[in-house]
C-alpha cells in the first residue's frame, strides 16, 4: 500500500511510495507469483496494473462493484443505478446529482473513462467480479472493449469473509441484526431502517432488533420515541468488535440491510457464514443479494420501500418459525464459498488454469 506506516498496520504489510507501484522494476524485486489488485478497474490506477503485468506477474483485477460501471453494460439498468446512487429523488440535491451522473456518464464516461478502463482491464490475466450478476455485466462490457479474448478472463471471485464468522450450533434467537455506517444517509438509508424496524417491533411482539454501528442523533431520537415495550426490544449497540459481532450473528436468525446500494455486502456475507438468512430490497444496485438468497438463505422485498421491507422481514421470520431455514446448511454453503481460505484456494485454482495472456 502507498503512504507512511500507520498504527494498526499488520506486520507483513509493505508500505511504499506511490511511484514504486507504477514501477515494473519495483514489482520484479519482490519475486511474486501473482498479485490481486483491488483498484476497481479505475483509469487512475491503470499504470499500476501495467507495471505488474510488465514485471511478468500473474495479475488478478478485483472489481468491487455490481458491474454497472458504464452505460455500455446496459443502458436501462445503468440509468436505474444512477438514480439510486444519486438518492432516488428524495430531495432537490438528489435530482441534481442524478443529472450530473447522467451527463458525465454519457460524455466523459463513454469517450474518456471507458477507453482508459478498457486499457486497465486489458492488463489482467483474470478480471474478478464479486457476484454472478456483476460478472455477466462485465462479460458484456469486456466483449465490447476487447471481444471474446477479454470477456473470457471474467471470473467470479467473491470478497473473503474472516473464518471467525461461522455457525457452531448455537441456539438461534428471534432477532434481526442490522450493521451499517448510519451517517451515510444516501447508501445505508437509516430512515428506511427506522421505518422498517419501527413497524416490525410494533406488529411482532416477540422479535428483537440489534443495530450495530455508531448511532446518529436521528437514530437515538427515534429509539427514545418508541413505546417502552418496543424500545426494550431494540438495542443500539454502537461500534462492535469483530468477535462480539460474530457472536451476535451466530445467535441471530436474520440479517437486514436497508441499503440503497452495495458493491458486495460484506456484513451480509458474514451473517450468512454465521447461519443467518438475509433480507434486503430487490434492486439493480444490490446485485450480490440476488446471489445471497439463492440457497434458501433469504428474501428480497418486491417493493423497495418500508412496507415492502417489512413484508419481506415478516416472511423471513415466518420461514424460521416453520423450520424452513436451516442455519447449519446456510452457514455450510456460504462458508465454503466465502471464507478466506476458500476464496484464496479458488483464486489459486483459477491462476493455474491455462493462461489467458493479455
Amino acid at each position: 500500500m502507498p503512504g507512511e506506516s500507520q498504527t494498526g498496520d499488520e506486520p507483513d504489510l509493505i508500505r511504499t511510495e506511490y511511484a514504486n507501484l507504477e514501477s515494473a522494476g519495483w514489482w520484479q524485486s519482490h519475486r511474486l507469483d501473482g498479485v490481486v489488485l483491488y483498484a476497481w478497474g479505475s483509469p487512475k490506477y491503470r499504470k499500476v496494473a501495467a507495471a505488474i503485468r510488465n514485471a511478468g506477474i500473474f495479475l488478478v483485477l478485483n472489481q468491487d462493484n455490481g458491474g454497472l460501471v458504464s452505460p455500455l453494460a446496459g443502458i436501462k439498468p445503468w440509468l436505474n443505478e444512477q438514480w439510486i446512487l444519486s438518492g432516488s429523488g428524495r430531495n432537490r440535491s438528489a435530482y441534481l446529482r442524478f443529472l450530473r451522473l447522467i451527463l458525465r456518464g454519457l460524455s466523459i464516461g463513454l469517450f474518456v473513462t471507458d477507453p482508459l478502463r478498457a486499457c486497465h482491464l486489458g492488463h489482467g490475466n483474470l478480471i474478478a467480479c464479486v457476484s454472478p450478476i456483476a460478472a455477466d455485466y462485465y462479460r458484456k462490457l469486456c466483449g465490447i472493449y476487447g471481444g471474446g479474448k477479454l470477456s473470457s478472463r471474467v471470473v467470479l471471485i467473491p470478497h473473503a469473509v474472516e473464518p471467525i464468522f461461522r455457525f457452531t450450533s448455537a441456539p438461534k434467537q428471534r432477532r434481526v441484526v442490522c450493521v451499517g455506517r448510519w451517517k451515510d444517509t444516501v447508501q445505508k438509508r437509516p430512515w428506511m431502517l427506522m421505518e422498517a424496524m419501527g413497524s416490525l417491533v410494533a406488529v411482532d411482539a416477540r422479535v428483537e432488533v440489534a443495530i450495530v454501528g455508531s448511532a446518529t442523533p436521528e437514530l437515538e431520537t427515534w429509539h427514545n420515541s418508541l413505546p417502552q415495550g418496543q424500545r426494550s426490544r431494540v438495542r443500539l449497540l454502537g461500534f462492535t468488535g469483530r468477535v462480539a459481532l460474530a457472536d451476535l450473528l451466530r445467535e441471530s436468525q436474520v440479517f437486514y440491510s436497508p441499503s440503497a446500494f452495495e458493491s458486495f455486502g460484506i456484513a451480509a456475507a458474514e451473517a450468512m457464514c454465521s447461519g443467518c438468512s438475509v433480507v434486503a430490497g430487490r434492486s439493480v444496485s444490490m446485485a450480490s443479494f440476488e446471489w445471497f438468497i439463492s440457497e434458501a438463505s433469504g428474501t428480497l422485498a418486491s417493493e423497495d420501500d418500508a412496507k415492502g421491507h417489512l413484508e419481506a422481514l415478516q416472511h423471513e421470520l415466518d420461514r424460521w418459525d416453520r423450520n424452513d431455514r436451516d442455519p447449519g446448511e446456510i452457514a455450510g454453503i456460504w462458508q465454503e464459498r466465502l471464507h478466506a481460505d476458500r476464496v484464496a484456494a479458488k483464486t489459486l485454482e483459477l491462476s493455474h488454469r491455462p493462461r489467458i495472456e493479455p
